[in-house]
């Protein structure tokens, strides 16, 4: 948890290849779990957020070392940073619109 903005942006960009400046949130946990650090974009500048906790440890979503990311919706970021378990609640089946990607959204704007 030693890394800055260059450091989580170039793991961002590099290790999970997404845009950093796209505007999604990223975090990024310690091997022990009991720290965290939040990357986003606003639009002029980029923002980093820490959080260390006092006792017990962050459930992260995945414990496979394999997988390198996950996603979330804004709900179950706010689960996860809450301390509730995200693995152990479950979604409504309820209608939600699927967001486009960028590069569908670049398609149909003809870029």
């Amino acid at each position: 948890m030693r890394k800055g903005f260059e450091g989580l942006y170039g793991l961002v960009r590099d290790r999970l290849q997404l845009e950093p400046l796209s505007g999604h949130v990223f975090i990024f946990c310690n091997k022990a779990r009991n720290r965290t650090k939040v990357l986003f974009w606003d639009g002029s500048g980029l923002w980093i957020c820490a959080k260390r906790l006092q006792k017990g440890r962050f459930s992260w979503p995945s414990e496979d070392q394999e997988q390198v990311r996950v996603s979330l919706s804004h709900e179950e970021l706010a689960l996860l940073l809450g301390g509730i378990e995200v693995g152990r609640t479950r979604r409504k089946n309820w209608y939600r619109k699927e967001l486009l990607s960028n590069e569908k959204v670049e398609e149909k704007a003809g870029v």
